[in-house]
């Protein structure tokens, strides 16, 4: 299974030229099976998201679903959608035979003000793709360790991220607890560039069950790609059941 960390610089509320900058950066792939994409990575980060706001058959989800089946891979990232009276920060993954799984965000960043103009998802999604469960979280989550846990039900973890400079060595340290205590791949994609409130400074990141760093990114934007290695997953799995004796 291969995976690769899209990390782009989204210019604010520019959504036709942030795609075109993804796919830029995608180019013709790297024989992927899945592309990860960061927060909010068409749009740039908003607290109210009004401005730059989409439906589920708008441009963006358009476009997950069209490179989606170019490249016959999975392709995700998240937007802002509205649907029934609410707006969601919404990580949608889109898969080549044209359908389409999301996941909304459940931890709100009240930090920043977005729990007062988003409301709050309340679904736990896990997917299956190509053989890789995979469960869907979006930036803050990463710091809920009992939303994050492993029920014996995933291989993968997804963070994409919008997530400053100052606070890194947070995302640093997290990525490789989720991945250590759950026994999975932790897969974050971080967003670079800077926009007026902070800098984010990339570290996009897999890391494996044992703690260790299979890829990181620097700050500019580029794809970087990797082999998830799922046999030796399972075989530590059986060697070292941590999963089993979880509370």
């Amino acid at each position: 299974m291969k995976i690769a960390l899209v990390q782009n610089a989204p210019e604010k509320g520019d959504w036709l030229q942030n795609l075109t900058d993804a796919d830029s950066l995608i180019g013709g792939g790297c024989g992927a099976d899945i592309y990860v994409l960061p927060e909010m990575f068409a749009t740039g980060q908003y607290i109210d998201p009004s401005e730059v706001v989409q439906t589920m058959d708008g441009p963006i989800v358009s476009w997950l679903r069209s490179k989606a089946s170019e490249l016959d891979a999975a392709v995700c990232g998240t937007l802002p959608v509205a649907e029934n009276g609410s707006v969601y920060n919404r990580l949608c993954f889109a898969m080549p035979d044209g359908s389409l799984t999301h996941y909304d965000k459940h931890h709100l960043f009240t930090y920043s003000g977005e729990a007062d103009h988003f409301s709050r998802g309340d679904k736990r999604v896990v997917i299956t793709f190509r053989g890789l469960r995979i469960l869907l979280l979006i930036c803050y989550d990463l710091r809920f360790p009992t939303f994050s846990r492993n029920r014996d039900d995933y291989d993968a973890v997804l963070y994409p991220a919008n997530w400053p400079d100052k606070r890194i060595l947070a995302w640093d340290i997290l990525l490789r607890a989720r991945a250590l205590e759950n026994q999975c791949f932790a897969i974050g994609v971080n967003r670079s560039g800077s926009d007026e409130l902070g800098s984010y400074p990339g570290h996009s990141a897999i890391i494996s069950p044992y703690g260790e760093t299979l890829i990181q990114t620097d700050g500019e934007p580029r794809m970087a790609c990797a082999e998830l290695d799922l046999e030796q997953l399972a075989r530590f799995r059986a060697k070292f059941p941590v999963l089993q004796d979880a509370d």
